[in-house]
């Protein structure tokens, strides 16, 4: 298979990932922002302005930025979460589609206090990102998410990929400490656990 196809069918699932985080996202009303949620620092509207900040954040690096680190600040849904959230998570669909962009470098000023990663290592980054977080906000509202196995084979080669030790323990590190997970888990329970989410929340 050629890169331009392992590209292209990357790029089909991202899309899909994301438009499953837009359904999850839109059942979500404003009263329902204080909810807890699988991540302890926030509630549902702390997660979904991270999440949309995170969406204008890639796109904006996808299309060249390098300097301006507030393009991934958080951006806050409170009027209508779902419409918010869903122009964000369009946006970087677009972004990832646009020609050359696989190329590219993406400047992700997050990370090890700003470094440049190829744009398929960047991007994978993103999509295991959206996989996670749409569990993290289906579980809040006390619904499931299910994902096809291709997409779920895909998060979890990234999910492998991400460092364990001692970055992950500290303070405004982007996942927490690996979990406990058995070897032949449910593929999106042994993703959650690599991640440091308990699949079994709350």
């Amino acid at each position: 298979m050629s890169d331009s196809e392992n590209m292209s069918g990357f790029l089909g699932a991202h899309r899909s990932v994301m438009d499953t985080a837009i359904k999850v996202v839109e059942q979500v009303r404003p009263e329902q922002l204080g909810l807890r949620t699988p991540c302890a620092a926030w509630d549902l509207g702390q997660l979904l302005a991270h999440m949309t900040g995170q969406n204008h954040g890639f796109a904006a690096v996808a299309r060249g930025e390098r300097t301006d680190a507030s393009v991934f600040a958080d951006r806050p849904v409170v009027a209508d979460p779902g419409a918010e959230f869903a122009a964000s998570a369009r946006d970087v669909v677009a972004a990832f589609n646009e020609e050359g962009v696989a190329e590219r470098k993406f400047w992700l000023p997050e990370i090890a206090g700003g470094i440049s990663l190829g744009a398929r290592t960047s991007m994978g980054f993103h999509f295991v990102d959206y996989v996670v977080h749409s569990w993290d906000v289906a579980v809040s509202l006390g619904q499931r998410v299910e994902f096809d196995e291709e997409i779920l084979a895909r998060a979890l080669t990234v999910a492998e990929a991400v460092p364990g030790g001692a970055p992950r323990e500290q303070a405004g590190s982007a996942f927490a400490p690996v979990l406990e997970h058995a070897d032949r888990a449910p593929v999106l329970d042994r993703i959650l656990a690599l991640l440091g989410r308990s699949p079994g929340w709350p």
